[in-house]
């Protein structure tokens, strides 16, 4: 693409940072400012010379922004902000709240309509590239199974949730796929599983002092669209040990479609990730499409759209002639 594309940010935590770093591996991307709820003073960068606003100072920017990319989580976060901002500018986000995306598609899809702009909601991984592969296998062995299994690793949107949970200082998420079914389901089995039996969920908690440790317990367990449908653990230690033992943000995970053709042939499709940063990862997706948004909005489209809305060609700077020879 021959202009640069202005791009704004949305909330600076590790997925905002993350957005950062991808622009500045994107040579037809140019970083215009950080918008957060916090004192912009207050936050620095690594990079050089980038502009900090209060979220409240985004309007001002109309006309100077060509896509935001929101960046906050989708417990809260998101379900407020991604309308507010598409009714203003073009943007892109990782809502990921996978029961209350189809809500969530018709509030923004409304805002973004309003304002004239293009809005690409819940991309990322899952949702976002895991979705895009799960059409695809299912389009193309109609008779057979999905699996999605995520992990190990860090669940920043469920981590966000355990932290948002009265009397939690601080604390971390871990998904765990249950090795014994994925084992069967490579071998070409196709049970039929409960949502529990395919994965657990490791929650590492810093309680405020003085906090009641069983409510907070009772509180995680239950809280449905997170944790009411799995085995879930809860551990409590201290900040200490958070700081040196969950530090880091690895996850990944895979997509396996086990079908058959013909007359009862076994096929398999599977499509995995291993990450050793999730948010930068994350952020990584969010940009390529920030760059499919920005193509999809010169069109004229307006409105909210997924992953399965957008041509794969619209991600990459390269021109279609350029794909054609080099990737197909």
């Amino acid at each position: 693409m021959s202009t640069i594309i202005k791009v704004g940010i949305v909330g600076y935590g590790n997925l905002g940072k993350g957005v950062e770093k991808a622009i500045a591996q994107n040579p037809d991307m140019e970083l215009v400012a950080v918008f957060t709820r916090r004192q912009p003073e207050q936050l620095q960068s690594n990079g050089e010379g980038v502009r900090f606003e209060h979220i409240s100072a985004a309007e001002q920017y109309k006309g100077k922004i060509d896509v935001m990319i929101l960046c906050g989580g989708s417990a809260t976060d998101l379900p407020e902000q991604t309308p507010a901002i598409a009714a203003m500018f073009n943007t892109v986000d990782s809502f990921d709240t996978h029961a209350k995306i189809p809500e969530f598609y018709e509030t923004v899809h409304a805002a973004a309509k309003q304002g004239g702009n293009l809005s690409v909601i819940s991309t990322g991984w899952d949702p976002g590239l895991f979705s895009l592969n799960r059409l695809l296998a299912e389009a193309i062995l109609p008779e057979g199974t999905d699996y999605t299994f995520w992990g190990k690793g860090v669940s920043q949107g469920h981590s966000d949730a355990i932290r948002r949970v009265p009397g939690v200082k601080a604390g971390v998420q871990y998904t765990v796929p249950v090795q014994e079914v994925i084992d069967r389901i490579r071998s070409g089995e196709t049970p039929e599983l409960e949502t529990r039996e395919k994965h657990l969920r490791q929650c590492f908690v810093v309680a405020e002092e003085g906090a009641d440790q069983e409510q907070i317990q009772e509180t995680i367990v239950n809280m449905p669209n997170y944790f009411a449908d799995y085995d879930t653990t809860v551990t409590f230690i201290s900040e200490e040990q958070l700081k040196a033992e969950h530090e880091g943000m690895p996850h990944g995970g895979f997509v396996i479609r086990s079908g058959i053709t013909g007359a009862g042939t076994k096929q398999i499709i599977e499509f995995g990730l291993k990450l050793e940063s999730n948010p930068e990862f994350t952020a990584s997706v969010l940009v390529a499409y920030a760059r499919a948004a920005i193509r999809l909005s010169n069109e004229g489209i307006t409105g909210a759209k997924t992953v399965f809305d957008i041509p794969l060609g619209y991600l990459s700077p390269k021109s279609p002639e350029e794909l054609r020879r080099e990737l197909l």
